[in-house]
Parts: structure tokens; sequence; C-alpha cells
């Protein structure tokens, strides 16, 4: 299975997974507003395939099911809150 990758213009660290490339008809329309302009990074063969921070069959299940797949970064760590947490133990 194909897939292209486009990274956000709007969202820093998002990155959308569709099926075909510049094919975003399955995208919905609130979705397309908020990533902004897609900017293309690559295409890719899934199969036997490892993903950096995404599950690959998740990745392939959401593209044959939804027809994307949307990746954003991790949450920002407060490390504040994980400093206080670590002096109450």
């Amino acid at each position: 299975m194909l897939c292209s990758i486009y990274k956000s213009t709007k969202k820093d660290g998002a990155y959308l997974y569709v099926a075909k490339k510049d094919d975003f008809s399955r995208v919905p329309e609130a979705l397309m507003q908020m990533f902004g302009k897609p900017n293309p990074v690559m295409t890719i063969k899934l199969e036997g395939r490892q993903l950096a921070q995404v599950d690959v069959e998740k990745v392939k299940t959401a593209l044959i099911d939804d027809g994307y797949f949307l990746q954003l970064p991790p949450p920002v760590e407060n490390l504040l809150e994980q400093h206080k947490a670590r002096k109450r133990e």
C-alpha cells in the first residue's frame, strides 16, 4: 500500500497521510481548514516499513477506513508539574 504524506502549514508537527497523491476528497473540510495548505513531504510504501512516531498498522487501517490519517505532535511535557510531582514523592 502506497501513501502520500503532507506537512501542515498551520500546525507545527502535524502530518496528513492520504491513500492517493493529492486526493483529499475523503478528508473533512474542517480538518483541511485547520491543517492549511498541504505541503508534500514524500510518498512511501507502507508494507514492511516502520514509522518513527506512529504505528504503521494504525495508518493502514485509517487509510482504508477513512481515506486519511492525521499525525499530531506529542503533547508538550509540563516540566514544572513533573518537578512538583517528584518533590511530593
